[in-house]
């Protein structure tokens, strides 16, 4: 029996032996791909992230009040007192494809439990649409070698695990969905079913960008093939219909969209495809025009034109302001040398410049066989017989531009990732056809190619296994964060019992203030109107918020009743040093607010010095004593301590680490604010960590005195 032996026949196809082989293996890259990402449901079955709770929570609209209602929702319980239109500013698609799909596969299971599965699934099911992409590049191999490596990808797993209910997995389902139709439809003979797959290809494309904002840069490689089109096919008269259709829909579809909307057509994201397609059909029209010796010249003449007229564009609208920007988070992929001046895109974790030391983590040896791939591919006589023609041009294009783009930031190291499995895939592909075409006589000839199996599943494995404590299966078992607030501490239930203790405890028009972190848990969880959260939509209050927190109190309170807020909430992490009852020390730090203050400061335009010791960690005796923030804090110095020298001393000295004591500022009627609820970690008597999530409840009868001067 060998791989052409017909299984069974359904109409005029037959099943072949490969047929079931290539089925097997790509369920064995879903299944492999889905039980790494479901490894978080270990400590508990809960959304994860932030964002994911507002995604629920607007699918959850849909769901109960319909498509009509939910384009016309203004949200009333976020951005307090404005309120956000939530089409207007979400990455609509998201919502709308679960809803639709929970209405169809949910049957009897929550929305929140559907939720929660629905990246894992859908990031799992990428790995068929990736192997079909590859396929069209160099063959089934390659697409089954790119199938287990998106299975096993790191950066792609974790922004796309179980309860990762963010844009991320659909994005990048849809956006290599749509690249499989556009280049499966220009690699088309027939005509017809190319012009169906443009069509859908553009439909799907723009779904896309609807899902998720970073599907930007998809575009880009995209753009960069058009330019490349008039000088790799001969095909003209297709092109000149088939790409023009493709970006017609995209964009006319981008546009329907409230977001992206008409910004992205007419902006620099819209031009990233529109010049390119004015390129191509004017090159087409002067190669027709030209003499066979003078046609590329002519193209190439016509393309530095463009480059130049574009480049002196770009100065211009930089100075104009004519043409919409991308925000900078977008810019900066496409220029990682711009440098941000605002503080609270610097705050945020995930926009976080990335390391050869991280790129390796996330990569390990798939950056070398990918190095491999662009070798083979550059070599004429290998990549003839694999990848050919205007695919090649693809290949280097994706692949090159995917890292490129990532540099910036952490986040974008899902590109990266897409490029390095595109390209490592090809170069194991043809290693592996070549050596299988290898033939040695007798025993050699099997003791050589079990051995390069042998190799290929022990790279494979590798980062999966290794290091013990920072490989790709331990990195992806991690808690969901509402377990450990965003700190890499042990999980705990302190933040779910306080937001239920909220929503049981506050009446039902309470307005709760906290730092934009923790806005869509209130939100959601809580059932509670929120100043700030997670969309960040208005630095302006943002940068209020900061500043209350790092007000006298006085001039807080005023700032809170201003807010009309009843209840601030703030979260700390500690760590209880000792279980001697009578004597309880513990150290502050470790990702809650008070590890936040210096972002505070600069997000405040205060003085970060003011309010920190010369470490940036430890805070003054001015922001213990008079801040808001610093009275909220329930503890008070005891003393400081150096871990190296064993040393204490009653003054903080460089290298030395504060040790605190309970001290509950704000606990009685007179005071601005009074502590209602503290979540079960700050009771524990036992040594250990502490995830302490507070309830403050505002005196809106406090008359603030003025200290005697």
């Amino acid at each position: 029996m060998d791989s052409q032996t017909t299984l069974f026949q359904v109409s005029s196809f037959n099943f072949k032996l490969k047929h079931l082989l290539v089925v097997g293996i790509l369920v064995l890259s879903f299944s492999v791909s889905f039980l790494i990402r479901s490894q978080p449901a270990n400590y508990g079955f809960e959304l994860n992230e932030f964002d994911p709770f507002f995604n629920f929570r607007a699918t959850e609209y849909i769901v109960e009040n319909g498509f009509s209602e939910y384009f016309q929702w203004h949200d009333d319980k976020s951005w307090y007192p404005t309120g956000r239109d939530i089409s207007a500013t979400s990455q609509v698609m998201l919502h709308s494809t679960a809803a639709i799909t929970y209405q169809i596969f949910g049957g009897n299971s929550s929305l929140y439990d559907f939720t929660i599965l629905f990246p894992a699934v859908i990031g799992s099911l990428t790995v068929v649409v990736i192997f079909a992409l590859v396929r069209l590049f160099a063959g089934t191999t390659a697409g089954l070698f790119a199938s287990l490596l998106f299975a096993v990808s790191l950066p792609i797993i974790i922004r796309g695990s179980i309860g990762w209910f963010k844009s991320e997995p659909l994005g990048i389902f849809y956006g290599l969905l749509g690249l499989y139709l556009f280049l499966s439809a220009i690699k088309s003979e027939n005509k017809k079913v190319a012009a169906l797959k443009i069509i859908f290809g553009g439909i799907i494309m723009a779904f896309g960008m609807a899902s998720w904002g970073g599907n930007q840069f998809f575009i880009i490689p995209l753009g960069l093939f058009i330019l490349a089109l008039p000088f790799l096919r001969k095909d003209h008269k297709f092109l000149l219909w088939c790409i023009p259709l493709f970006v017609g829909i995209f964009l006319l579809i981008s546009g329907s969209f409230e977001r992206p909307g008409l910004s992205f057509v007419f902006g620099l994201g819209g031009l990233t495809l529109i010049i390119p397609t004015v390129f191509l059909v004017s090159s087409i029209f002067i190669q027709k025009i030209s003499k066979d010796e003078n046609k590329i010249r002519n193209s190439l003449f016509l393309l530095i034109a463009i480059i130049v007229i574009g480049s002196f564009l770009v100065i211009i609208n930089d100075e104009s302001n004519l043409l919409p920007l991308p925000s900078f988070r977008y810019l900066n992929a496409i220029n990682p040398f711009l440098t941000s001046t605002d503080p609270l895109v610097d705050s945020v974790a995930e926009h976080a410049s990335t390391s050869i030391h991280l790129s390796f983590l996330f990569h390990s040896v798939w950056m070398i066989f990918a190095g491999l791939g662009i070798w083979f591919i550059l070599s004429k006589k290998i990549s003839q017989i694999f990848v050919k023609n205007d695919m090649k041009a693809f290949v280097l294009i994706i692949g090159i531009s995917g890292v490129y783009l990532s540099s910036s930031f952490i986040r974008l190291e899902v590109f990266a990732s897409i490029s390095l499995i595109i390209l490592s895939s090809i170069a194991l592909s043809i290693l592996t056809k070549n050596i299988f075409k290898i033939k040695f006589f007798g025993i050699k000839n099997y003791l050589f190619k079990i051995s390069y199996v042998v190799i290929i599943i022990f790279l494979f494995t590798l980062p999966l296994v290794f290091p013990e404590s920072g490989n790709w299966i331990s990195n992806a078992d991690t808690p969901p964060i509402i377990l450990t607030g965003a700190t890499s501490s042990p999980p705990t239930n302190d933040w779910l019992d306080t937001l239920e203790w909220i929503k049981l405890n506050t009446p039902e028009n309470a307005v709760i203030a906290s730092w934009w972190d923790y806005g869509y848990w209130i939100t959601v969880l809580s059932d509670r109107t929120t100043i700030v959260d997670n969309a960040t939509l208005s630095t302006l209050q943002i940068q209020k918020m900061a500043k209350m927190l790092m007000s006298a109190p006085n001039d807080s309170w005023n700032m809170l009743k201003e807010m009309n807020a009843d209840y601030v909430v703030v979260f700390l992490s500690a760590q209880k040093i000792n279980d001697n009852l009578e004597d309880k020390l513990y150290v502050l730090g470790g990702g809650g607010d008070e590890s936040k203050v210096i972002w505070f400061a600069r997000i405040a335009e205060l003085p970060a010095e003011k309010y920190l010791k010369s470490d940036g960690i430890t805070g003054t005796n001015y922001f213990h004593e008079q801040t808001m923030l610093g009275k909220m804090i329930p503890f008070t110095t005891a003393i400081y301590y150096n871990p190296n020298t064993q040393e204490n001393s009653a003054i903080y000295k460089p290298g030395f680490v504060e040790i605190v004591s309970k001290d509950i500022a704000y606990d009685s009627d007179n005071d601005p604010l009074k502590l209602v609820y503290a979540s079960p970690s700050f009771m524990r008597e036992k040594g250990g960590h502490m995830s302490i999530v507070l309830v403050y409840e505002v005196n809106k009868n406090y008359i603030p005195i003025t200290p005697l001067t």
